[in-house]
């Protein structure tokens, strides 16, 4: 059965919500991150592991450390010259539990709560630090620079990754390793991560419109025809077409056939083969009429020297019997 979500109180005096086109980008970002983490981390602990993106919200710092228990793993992070540090929160029995699996061990070190030998020290920062690669990656150009790891603190209470008012891009994560789940949380600072998003997902401007309408113009597929003349025939003998019939069209044998796009004529070409396939090879360009784009529709083929008649022609037909 399902748990069910629990409803959080939303504060007007201080937003701290995303716009939804920030919001989707960031939960692409970080679901990519978590499937290719999952993947890291079953090549790095010999076992079966993945990792399901929860939630994402924007908390202030002091709300973010509130949220965790006090004896915890918490691992710093620098971001380039960013003042303020991202964190990645994991339990401590967990962690030994991985370095255990690293180690060749089986045997998960639930309710283990200890500081990290030197060895263990070692290893988890190796861990987080490949994890943080995989972060850069995913995330791209909307991090500011890859993160390192700075310290592994063991209490989220003396960390101080950041003044207590700065705002943080808080992401739950669900990592499985093996019959074992662990509540992993990811703590950006939101100034660092949110102004890339606006060039990720920039707004046009209305002068950019034309170029824009171009642009998409040109990409629109269209149905290119090869044709001959066109001959005109009563619905009578059209209703009396039968197999063997020929009708006469107004178009000489060695002519070029006529290229048209939604009805114009545009161009002139000569049947060929391309492989096993028929193809049309452009002999000559037809241009349009003056005033065609405002006439509607296309006037006689100016290339043509024999042209229809205006008034509508009958074509010979032969004449069906049953």
């Amino acid at each position: 059965m399902p748990q069910a979500r629990i409803a959080e109180p939303y504060d007007f005096r201080r937003p701290t919500t995303l716009a939804r086109e920030h919001s989707r980008i960031l939960e692409a970002a970080f679901d990519s991150f978590a499937r290719q983490w999952g993947t890291q981390l079953t090549a790095k602990v010999r076992t079966k592991s993945t990792v399901t993106t929860e939630s994402l919200l924007v908390q202030t710092y002091d709300e973010y450390v509130a949220s965790l228990v006090p004896v915890t793993t918490m691992v710093r992070c620098v971001l380039g010259e960013h003042p303020a540090k991202m964190v990645v929160q994991f339990p401590t029995p967990a962690a030994l539990g991985w370095v255990a699996r690293m180690l060749g061990g089986h045997v998960d070190k639930a309710g283990l709560e200890r500081k990290f030998t030197p060895l263990e020290h070692a290893l988890v920062k190796n861990l987080v630090d490949e994890a943080l690669d995989v972060l850069a990656y995913s995330l791209g150009p909307l991090l500011p620079a890859t993160a390192r790891v700075e310290s592994i603190q063991h209490n989220s209470q003396f960390a101080q990754a950041a003044a207590t008012a700065d705002l943080m891009v808080v992401v739950a994560f669900t990592v499985r390793v093996g019959e074992s789940a662990t509540a992993v949380t990811v703590a950006i600072p939101a100034d660092a991560l949110l102004p890339q998003l606006g060039a990720v997902n920039p707004v046009a401007s209305a002068e950019d419109a034309p170029q824009l309408v171009r642009h998409q113009l040109a990409e629109v597929p269209v149905e290119v025809a090869v044709r001959l003349a066109e001959a005109t025939i009563t619905t009578e003998q059209v209703l009396a077409l039968a197999v063997g019939d020929t009708i006469p069209l107004p178009h000489h044998e060695r002519e070029p056939f006529h290229v048209s796009v939604g009805g114009r004529d545009l161009a002139q070409a000569m049947v060929v083969r391309s492989g096993s396939r028929a193809a049309a090879r452009i002999v000559a360009l037809t241009a349009p009429p003056p005033g065609a784009a405002s006439q509607g529709p296309p006037a006689p083929h100016p290339a043509d020297p024999h042209p229809a008649d205006p008034r509508p022609a009958v074509v010979p037909v032969k004449e069906h019997r049953p």
